[in-house]
């Protein structure tokens, strides 16, 4: 079976940490549990990023970025607005929300710079707030990325800052980041699945319901010592 390099390439870039677009500065919600305590070392460590990662960036974040990406495809501008509005407001701070606009809009900075996508680009820059989700499946579409490949870097972007935080505020040691940055990333397979599923009922089954994270987000907006941003 042959392999494109360029969407290999395409891929590694958009995944990168070199990729300016601020991930590194946020922890979604991480520092928090840190401070209260239920996020302590390497075990308590691996077992959050992986129930965010399967019970709510598996149920909400990743049919969003399927549903998007398929938007973009068919032309169909007014779903992508829609999907953008959607995705922000499931949002359920002001530090994840802004997280998110703030990426999306140095992404689209990118993307002008290496004119991703030529005259649609008119189209995502148009998008105001723009997400951080909704420019990404524009890249990869218009980078000529196969959705489930850039649903599964976007993934590894969002676990490999989860790990990073995690190196930084308890703090591990790289030995521990690596183990459970392997661990998680084996589960990327399952949930582009389950990202599948949900995405073909388009919103009924989107689900982002997690009351622990989005309390442990709002405590960190007046956490006294913090590094991230979120």
């Amino acid at each position: 079976m042959s392999i494109d390099l360029n969407e290999i390439t395409a891929l590694m870039q958009l995944a990168s940490p070199a990729l300016p677009i601020g991930g590194y500065s946020y922890s979604q919600g991480l520092e928090a549990a840190i401070d209260s305590g239920l996020v302590r070392d390497a075990f308590t460590a691996e077992s959050w990023i992986e129930d965010v990662f399967l019970g709510v960036f598996a149920r909400s974040e990743a049919p969003l970025w399927l549903l998007s990406y398929q938007a973009w495809k068919d032309n169909q501008i007014n779903d992508v607005r829609h999907l953008n509005e959607y995705f922000l407001a499931s949002r359920e701070t002001s530090e994840l929300r802004s997280e998110a606009e703030q990426m999306g809009w140095s992404l689209l900075q990118i993307a002008q710079s290496l004119g991703w996508g030529g005259d649609s680009l008119a189209q995502l820059a148009d998008i105001k707030p723009l997400s951080l989700l909704i420019a990404h499946t524009y890249a990869c579409l218009h980078l000529n990325i196969q959705s489930q490949n850039g649903l599964a870097a976007y993934a590894f972007s969002w676990i490999e800052n989860q790990v990073a935080a995690s190196l930084k505020a308890i703090p591990l040691g790289q030995v521990a980041g690596q183990q459970a940055l392997t661990k998680i990333r084996l589960l990327v397979p399952e949930m582009v699945e389950e990202a599948k599923r949900r995405a073909k009922s388009d919103l009924s089954m989107v689900d982002n319901f997690s009351p622990m994270l989005a309390i442990l987000s709002s405590r960190h907006e007046t956490q006294y010592s913090r590094l991230f941003r979120s």
